[in-house]
Parts: C-alpha cells; structure tokens; sequence
C-alpha cells in the first residue's frame, strides 16, 4: 500500500479547457433538444443531435455510496452534508444536486427523448437504406435502451426471473415527450427488461464504429459490452456470454487495461486519473462526461470525507486484503490518505474536473469524464455467465487473464484451487458484533447458485471479488449486492481504524435497495417504491 500527501490543489483551468477541448466534436449539440422537430430535416443533423442523446447526470456516486464500498467516520467528522447522509443510510433522498435522483431521472429521460425524436425524424426520411442511416438508428436505439437500462436497474429491485413480472419497474418512454406527468404508469420490471432486449436486438445489426469521437458513441464494441451486461442481468447467461466474444475478439488480454504501464507513470492523481479515461486505450469502450464529484470524493482530496473508502475496507475487503493471489501485490497499489477526520484508500481513477460559468466569481460545475464500458469489466462479466452455466474451466481462464493483468502473480487458477481457498475464508459479519469483514459475503441472489461451499458458490465468491477491485468507486458494486441479495452493514469506524458500532443492515429483500422515485414525480402521479 503505497501513502502519499494530501493534495491541497485543485486541477487547473487549463487542464479542464483541454479536456473541453477534446470534447468538441461530441459536445456540439449538448443540451440543445430541438423544440422545432422540422430542423432534422437531414441525416447530418440527425447525426448532430444524437451526440446530446447520452447521460450527463449519471448514476455513480447514488450507486458507490449505497454499496458496501464506503463506511462511516463517525458524527464528529465534519466532512458530509446532508445530501450524502442520506444516500449512505439509504434513506428517501430530498436533497437536489447534480447527484440526485430527481436530476438523474430527469436527464436520463431528456436523453431517452431525444433519441425518440432523432428515430421520429428517421422514420418521416423514410429512406433507411444507407449504412450511415442504419447507423444512425441504432445509436438511437441504443442511447433510449441504455438509459432505460440504467433507470430500472437504479429505481427498481434487481431484475429476476421468480419477481420481476410483479416488480415495479419505470415507464418506458417510445415517443419525443420527456414530461412523464402525462403517462405515470410503471411497468414491470420484467416489461422493461424485454422493451430493452427488443431495442438492443434491433440496433446490433446496424450498428457502426465510424464515428469522429468514436469513444464518445455506442460504437460497435461498446454496443456488445452493453448487450453482455444486460443479458447477464437478464439472467441469459449464452448470450451474455456470445456478446462478450464479439466485444473481446479470441485474445483479450492483449485489449484490458495496461497495469504495468500505468505502475511506470508520474504516480499523481492528476496525471494517473486522466490516462484511466484516455479515448486511445483499448479497454476503454465508451466514454461519457457528466455533471459529478466523484473525482473529488474518490480524489486526494478531504471532500465528504466521512463516507469514504478507507484502510479498513481496503485491507479487509478488496485490494489490498488477504487474496487467492498470496503474497503477491498489484501492479498499481492503492494510495492512502490519512489525516484528521480523513481515511482514505482508493485507486485513482475518475478525474477532477472543474468547469466555469463565472471565473471572476470562480463557480461553476464539478465534471469528471468516466468508462461506461471496458473490456476488463466485460471479460469477468463473461467469466461470471461461465460460472452460471458449469463452464468452469473457462470461468478460471477468463479469471487467471484478469489477475495475470492487474496482480504479478504467476499463480494459475484452477476451479479446484479456487473452490480450496474461498471454503477456508470465513464469511464476513460472522463475529459477535456482525460487523468485521472478510473478502467473503453469502451470496442469495434468486437463481440457483447450490449450496454454499460448493463450486458455482466458491467460483463466484472469487470473480465477485475480482469484479469488486475492478470496478470500485465506479458504481457497479451496488448492482453486485443488489442481484445476489448482499446483505451489508453500515457501521462507525473508529480512531484506531477499526469497526466500531453497528448503524443498520440491509436485508436481502429489503425495499430499500430500489432507490425511492423522486418526490416531484411521484407527486406528479407516478407510483412510489414500498418501504
């Protein structure tokens, strides 16, 4: 574990007018939902407006902060606001910022309008016998599919083949209208899932790489990362698995993220976090600019520091605790931050940006730049659909590639050494108190995994943990713990860095792992979660 000094600076302006820079052909049309659908009279204007069919709100800090990724530093730590209080207690969230429910609802179906109005618009050309128009309809496609996708999965309980035909899901919106107030019904969670299958099977097909930013789009192989989540998701584990190969190709480790290089560095924050987001990386997918903290919370930096990713967790739970892998350490250690009312533990990975409105008054926006999709992610959700149809051995390779890239290990993997170590690690929450922790939860998602201890079991301890390093202070973890029913605690960590007082748990069923509809929709008429 490596420790370095807290950073007292912040990224300069100029460092940001670059990242905008880079960002101009994508970011043209950002914000600018026509109001008159006569001006996409032309493919090329189709194209254009299609660019502000992406998320700007998104969805990762809601998603960190109600995982098992972050605990608490006790009510003496100053460093929280109201806002993240209740996102970690996983309350009805009131508060509005540019993290919130209600602002993330409303974009994502801002952006699911306008790729209603592009399709509307290709639909009155009528002419879709070009590549570049068939091109241009999956993307839209594609862009209303994800957002959809990333509402259900935020607001609803996991999808799952015994509840979801019953469980609330969201409105699924077919048409340019962004104003849900005249159509308040929620379908199923099960509807949903099947409105986006029918979307994304559709949009494959046609779908391009030839783009000017082509990180900046659904491009072809963001497009297959995308079906490979959803399917697994979707508990349709050959398909899942059949997209991964399109998006891998026959050798992925020479496509994941460089571990090695990015060990040889200038080891800053600054200087680590912006290659972790470079267009030109293989691993990188697909790439999306929102209106975030999550490079300050997640940065050298004391920001809403009483929730936070600290030593505790980090030794006892994910990157640097005691792993199939031994002795053996990661290519790129963690960096640790410690200071009055400050235990900090984390990769560096999403940026800090900065960007102003007013630079006389120095206000403006917290931005950062973050991969909705890499090829690390996709190979273990590929190596998870393995484990989910008795393919073990391929599981392990798909495991060993992962490791071999981000550990330096020589170690190799076998179902059977897999199956060995996680049955010797105790479960987490198994002490007196029920709140110390192992890198080992019990897993109740509502397909069969067998008995606990057995080898789907075990495989999936591991490529759980493994997908927990891999995506930590990215907001994936809470789907994790939402689709295998992770129960998890909430608790103090003391001045020693050690759990302390036990706050609250989440249940496997509990109602609370469906975020709580905002309240100016629900008032609109729109139907709450139970609590």
């Amino acid at each position: 574990m490596t420790s370095f000094p807290l950073h007292k600076s912040w990224l300069t302006a100029g460092c940001l007018a670059a990242f905008l820079l880079s960002l101009t052909a994508c970011n043209s049309y950002l914000d600018e939902l026509p109001d008159n659908r006569s001006e996409l009279t032309s493919l090329d204007k189709i194209q254009k407006v299609l660019t502000s069919a992406y998320p700007i709100n998104d969805d990762l800090f809601i998603a960190e902060f109600m995982s098992d990724n972050v605990d608490s530093y006790g009510d003496d730590n100053p460093n929280t606001n109201r806002f993240v209080d209740q996102v970690y207690h996983w309350e009805e969230i009131t508060e509005a910022n540019n993290q919130s429910p209600e602002n993330f609802w409303e974009d994502c179906y801002s952006r699911i309008a306008t790729a209603n109005l592009a399709l509307e618009a290709l639909n009155e050309m009528g002419n879709m016998s070009t590549a570049e128009h068939r091109a241009a309809r999956a993307e839209a496609l594609l862009c209303r599919a994800y957002a959809h996708f990333l509402l259900v999965n935020l607001f609803s309980q996991a999808y799952n083949g015994q509840t979801s035909q019953r469980d609330s899901g969201i409105a699924y919106m077919t048409t340019p209208a962004a104003d849900l107030a005249a159509n308040p019904s929620r379908l199923s969670v099960a509807e949903v899932y099947e409105l986006i299958d029918h979307d994304l099977q559709e949009a494959l097909p046609m779908v391009s790489s030839n783009y000017k930013v082509t990180k900046y789009h659904f491009n072809q192989k963001a497009a297959y990362a995308f079906a490979a989540r959803f399917y697994l998701y979707y508990e349709q584990w050959e398909r899942a698995i059949e997209y991964a190969n399109l998006c891998l190709g026959s050798t992925p480790a020479a496509v994941l993220r460089d571990w090695k290089y990015v060990a040889s560095m200038t080891q800053s924050f600054s200087a680590v976090s912006q290659h972790y987001i470079d267009a030109g990386l293989s691993c990188n997918l697909m790439l999306l600019t929102s209106y975030s903290y999550m490079g300050l919370v997640f940065g050298p930096y004391s920001f809403l520091s009483k929730y936070s990713h600290g030593k505790y967790l980090a030794e006892h739970e994910d990157g640097e605790a005691a792993n199939i892998w031994g002795a053996a350490q990661l290519y790129h250690p963690m960096a640790t931050y410690a200071a009055t009312n400050l235990d900090k533990t984390i990769f560096w990975k999403l940026p800090y940006l900065f960007e102003y409105y007013d630079a006389v008054a120095g206000t403006g926006w917290y931005r950062t730049v973050y991969p909705a999709f890499t090829t690390d992610e996709t190979l273990l959700n590929r190596a998870e659909a393995y484990i989910l149809t008795g393919q073990f051995d391929l599981a392990a390779a798909d495991l060993n590639t992962w490791m071999h890239n981000i550990v330096n290990t020589q170690l190799q993997l076998t179902p059977g050494i897999v199956q060995d170590f996680y049955n010797n690690v105790e479960y987490s929450y198994s002490d007196e108190r029920h709140i110390e922790s192992t890198i080992k939860k019990h897993l109740h998602p509502k397909f069969d995994i067998g008995p606990e201890g057995e080898m789907t079991e075990a495989m999936l301890q591991c490529l759980l943990g493994f997908r927990r390093i891999e995506t930590l202070q990215t907001g994936l973890r809470w789907y994790d713990v939402k689709r295998y029913g992770i129960e998890i605690v909430r608790r103090t960590i003391d001045a020693s860095g050690q759990p302390d007082v036990l706050i609250d748990v989440l249940r496997m069923d509990d109602p609370r792992r469906a975020v709580q509809i905002p309240l100016r929709v629900s008032s609109a008429g729109v139907e709450k979660n139970p609590r």
